[in-house]
């Protein structure tokens, strides 16, 4: 009997048998383009997003749905200013935290009363009725550091975290009190997995991962689980410095990026209950090259991960990848067993 991308995933995180790897790769603005959906609305319109992704898995037998579309949504909440072009990625605009003082003094948002975290509910809740427990549903929230970075910019955030620390850890307990209020309501709202997203952490060194963001991702991950669901943890770019200290927060899926050299070293740390998510390189494996290339790309990851690893690419699957390249890695992990 041919199983469903819920059932592939619950039962191959569980380390039982499977027809073939769960097959998650990141579609956002490829998705949009592929439904004719402008990315604007993707971003927006919480219908239009659903209406998207859930082709998306049926075209391509991609095994799960998430609401995945830019990082501004609690950015938003907490006042940041953003400008949704038609088609393209949404732009920062203002409205940054003025100092450290101020970051440390953050208010609590309601999520509900944000149209950004209301349309990522009511997503979530679209997902629910409509795959009929057919797919993998991932909610998401930003971690400390992503969305410190949000608040106070790139630059300023980079120096708050060597010359104003103790104010940066304020502000951060303050917005992971607010992502475990936000994380409680998507999976309310059907979410199996909440995917907590990191990506500057990659950008800041083993001593500053550990100092802001191991104990406030574990925080997150151990909230997750509380609810009843499980957690993933998504941070860009070369994490082999933090990689172990990533899976020691206890995140079932733990993703994994193509600068990540090989998954082999560190693929004996991991808990049973976890697997790796990754790794193929989304530009120049996925998006250029053959379809040889990518079925040696799935079958080199599947090898270093024993057998532990979700097929998907190290990031985003690019907007110019052709329709015969996703054919082929589909095509590729289905064929693994």
């Amino acid at each position: 009997m041919t199983m469903t991308g819920l059932e592939r995933t619950l039962l191959f995180l569980k380390g039982e048998s499977v027809d073939h790897p769960p097959f998650h790769p990141i579609i956002m603005r490829w998705a949009a383009r592929y439904a004719g959906i402008k990315y604007r609305d993707f971003c927006l319109d919480p219908f239009s997003k659903c209406r998207a992704m859930q082709l998306c898995a049926k075209d391509f037998n991609i095994d799960w749905v998430t609401v995945m579309s830019d990082p501004w949504a609690e950015a938003t909440a907490f006042g940041i200013q953003v400008e949704y072009p038609e088609d393209n990625l949404p732009i920062d605009r203002g409205g940054h935290i003025a100092d450290t003082l101020s970051a440390s003094k953050i208010k609590h948002y309601n999520p509900l009363k944000n149209n950004r975290c209301l349309s990522r509910i009511m997503e979530l809740k679209e997902f629910s009725k409509n795959s009929k427990n057919e797919l993998f549903i991932v909610g998401w929230v930003e971690g400390p550091v992503a969305e410190y970075v949000d608040l106070r910019g790139a630059s300023n955030a980079s120096l708050d975290f060597l010359t104003e620390q103790e104010q940066v850890e304020k502000a951060m307990d303050i917005i992971i009190d607010c992502a475990m209020d936000f994380i409680s309501l998507q999976i309310k709202a059907g979410a199996h997995c909440i995917g907590i997203g990191d990506a500057f952490c990659s950008q800041i060194g083993p001593d500053l991962y550990n100092q802001f963001a191991f104990n406030r991702q574990k925080k997150l991950v151990d909230f997750v689980h509380s609810e009843g669901a499980l957690a993933k943890l998504h941070i860009c770019g070369n994490t082999e410095s933090i990689l172990q200290a990533m899976i020691s927060t206890g995140a079932d899926i733990i993703d994994i990026d193509h600068l990540v050299n090989s998954m082999h070293d560190f693929e004996s740390i991991k808990l049973k209950h976890q697997v790796f998510s990754g790794k193929s390189d989304p530009v120049t494996i996925i998006q250029d090259g053959s379809h040889e290339m990518i079925r040696q790309s799935v079958i080199k990851d599947f090898v270093e991960s024993k057998g532990r690893c979700i097929i998907s690419a190290g990031c985003e699957i690019t907007p110019d990848t052709s329709i015969r390249n996703m054919r082929a890695f589909s095509l590729a992990a289905s064929d693994l067993f």
